[in-house]
């Protein structure tokens, strides 16, 4: 992946698909810790962005290294995560999801998915900033508790998101919204992923999380072309 131009690496060690069975955070850091020691001893320049809703690992993986702390919940399933990355001063990614990994996708309901997610950054970024952490990029969450409609609306209306003056991630990769409206498995979603990234880009997407990184950042220089 840094071969192929990544710019920083997403580790995480609790798995948030749906219906993902829940571990302790000691088990968490078990998992983890090593993994970011390992990757900034052997690659000292990596920038590594830590996956977990848990403010003692945010605390404990950007000690050891890592720069980025990704939160699924968007603050949600730890109180004390915003004050840990504030005193911290590290950039976060807020992300936003309806329930838990567990329950996520049961029965996702909005009255008006764009405009509830919209909201729901506007008060967390507004706590962000009392705590003077102003580094906040916000994730819409594509598959975290939403239906496939749910996602393809969001995405359509990915501008919107711009009047929140943070720079927008787009978690699309080879998601089940891509391969099951496609009725072909994840692994055969490339070409869709390409098509998703295409359009979350020129829709006012500043960051890409792919597994394809080569063909991700062909995805950018392509659109960079064209942008002004």
């Amino acid at each position: 992946m840094l071969t192929e131009g990544a710019t920083f690496i997403d580790v995480g060690a609790y798995s948030s698909r749906p219906g993902a069975k829940h571990i302790t955070e000691q088990e968490e850091l078990k998992r983890i810790l090593p993994v970011v020691n390992l990757l900034v001893k052997t690659f000292p320049q990596i920038i590594i962005s830590v996956d977990t809703f848990r403010s003692k690992v945010a605390l404990e993986t950007i000690t050891s290294g890592a720069a980025i702390v990704n939160d699924i919940s968007g603050g949600n399933m730890d109180p004390n995560m915003f004050k840990t990355v504030a005193n911290l001063q590290v950039p976060y990614i807020l992300m936003h999801m309806l329930g838990t990994p567990q329950n996520m996708q049961k029965n996702p309901v909005y009255n008006n998915v764009t405009k509830e997610i919209i909201s729901f950054f506007a008060a967390q970024i507004s706590k962000l900033h009392q705590l003077k952490l102003n580094d906040v990029i916000i994730d819409v969450g594509f598959g975290f508790g939403k239906t496939i409609n749910h996602n393809f609306e969001i995405l359509k209306n990915l501008s919107l998101f711009k009047n929140l003056d943070a720079p927008i991630l787009a978690g699309i990769s080879r998601k089940s919204m891509l391969y099951k409206t496609l009725d072909i498995s994840a692994k055969e979603a490339l070409n869709a992923t390409t098509s998703a990234n295409t359009i979350a880009l020129l829709n006012g997407a500043n960051i890409l999380r792919v597994h394809d990184v080569k063909e991700a950042l062909q995805a950018v220089k392509i659109v960079n072309q064209i942008s002004f």
